[in-house]
């Protein structure tokens, strides 16, 4: 998306709940969604237009886990780091993701497709260890049944 488009997006976004108490989750809310993230170089629009510092409008983007400041890629792959799962081998998970993608948490591979994200409980823990991949939950994944995933995402792309 063009960085025009960007701007009139969160322009809409603040125009649209800025009347309301607390307009500013609504705001973020409403970026994050038409977006997929809420660009660091409009965070001085949403501070003015609700006389906000800056330093405030980031603490709660920073706060809000769902929140980001980066694009994410077209698929997102959350790997549970519970106690739980990591009782049941999540490391072990965490580490075949990580080396099946050659990323590390909270990045996205080189093709933009897919992010990997550490979640803190994904409430599967009767079937930990778990991942998520966009609206898909799996329990008691193994490292090659992660693997196999990762395959068949990545062979739907192409």
């Amino acid at each position: 998306m063009i960085a025009n488009t960007k701007q009139q997006a969160v322009l809409l976004a603040i125009d649209e709940n800025k009347h309301l108490e607390g307009a500013l989750l609504p705001i973020l809310h409403r970026i994050q969604h038409d977006l997929g993230h809420i660009p660091s170089e409009h965070v001085i629009d949403i501070a003015e237009a609700l006389n906000l510092s800056r330093a405030e409008v980031h603490g709660v983007i920073t706060f809000y886990h769902s929140f980001k400041t980066e694009p994410r890629g077209k698929h997102v792959i959350e790997v549970c780091r519970a106690e739980s799962c990591q009782a049941k081998g999540g490391r072990a998970i965490e580490a075949a993701v990580k080396a099946k993608l050659e990323i590390d948490f909270d990045q996205t591979t080189d093709d933009g497709e897919i992010t990997l994200e550490p979640v803190y409980c994904l409430g599967n823990c009767a079937c930990s260890p778990a991942v998520k991949i966009d609206s898909q939950l799996y329990g008691r994944v193994t490292e090659e049944s992660v693997s196999d995933l990762i395959d068949s995402l990545k062979a739907e792309q192409h």
